[in-house]
């Protein structure tokens, strides 16, 4: 314990320990994450009892809540430690797992008598786990199949361990307690877990450049071939047609005239050429689904 900390604590202690009779009245610490560890769990508790005794919402509710995380700050830090192989991620874990502090804190119940840091760690190490559970995908799966996932990465090591091979699907689906069917629905969501670039260079060094990538030897869906397609067989159903149905349908989509210029051609009314094209249109597209 540092010489500027000794002082501090034991004037807290002693105004904690001040005041009328019944009554816990917290210190006013200024730098809370300086307390020896041991002072913390002793203020630590001062504090919870304090805010058993405020209102929510008023100035020292506020200071006594905010001290709690402060003097509680060094448990982020102990289960941070645990990822110290994620250095790239380092400052999100400890912002993450403050947040677990502070949902633990305000759902601590002294009446428990459980120590504050045995009931918060839990929370603080949940929050990050669920962080990168629902931040290190790189496509987004539903949560069950992401625990789906874990599920069966542990049965497969398990069961390679005993069997010095690999499981089958139906080893696993008995090991985890599942259907074939879900492991194999968990294998396939495992794909989703890290994906390449599309744009990442094949081995191959003698291929031309646009097919020496990933997108150059997927293949594209072409708009005009559907189109061609379309047209062959709306052919045979045209050709069907009688000449004025065939002459109005050209004058409309081919020619773009409007139904009254159609009719003025055809000596028809507007709602007489509607309904003509009405009809054909319901044939043509009758025989194309039906083909």
């Amino acid at each position: 314990m540092s010489s500027r900390t000794v002082p501090r604590c034991r004037a807290a202690n002693a105004k904690a320990e001040s005041g009328t009779a019944g009554e816990t009245r917290p210190p006013r610490i200024d730098d809370p994450q300086s307390v020896a560890p041991q002072d913390a769990r002793r203020l630590t508790a001062v504090f919870f009892r304090r805010l058993q005794e405020l209102e929510e919402g008023t100035a020292d509710y506020q200071y006594a809540r905010n001290t709690l995380i402060e003097l509680s700050l060094p448990l982020v830090g102990f289960v941070a430690k645990r990822f110290q192989d994620r250095d790239d991620q380092y400052e999100d874990i400890r912002q993450v797992g403050t947040i677990g502090l502070i949902k633990a804190i305000d759902r601590f119940d002294l009446s428990r008598e459980v120590e504050f840091s045995t009931f918060a760690i839990p929370y603080i190490a949940g929050e990050i786990k669920r962080f990168f559970r629902d931040t290190t995908w790189a496509v987004h799966v539903p949560r069950r199949l992401q625990e789906q996932r874990i599920a069966l990465a542990r049965a497969t090591d398990r069961l390679e361990a005993r069997l010095g091979r690999a499981p089958t699907t139906q080893e696993l689906a008995e090991a985890m307690e599942v259907s074939a069917g879900e492991v194999t629905e968990a294998v396939i969501a495992s794909n989703a877990y890290s994906t390449h670039s599309l744009n990442l260079s094949s081995e191959d060094e003698g291929e031309a450049k646009e097919v020496n990538t990933l997108l150059g030897r997927l293949g594209r869906w072409d708009p005009a071939l559907e189109k061609v397609e379309n047209l062959n067989s709306l052919k045979p159903l045209l050709a069907e047609l009688e000449e004025r149905d065939r002459r109005i349908l050209e004058m409309h989509f081919g020619e773009e005239l409007t139904q009254q210029q159609i009719g003025d051609v055809l000596g028809l009314s507007q709602m007489h050429v509607s309904r003509l094209l009405r009809r054909c249109l319901g044939e043509l597209r009758a025989g194309l689904t039906q083909g």
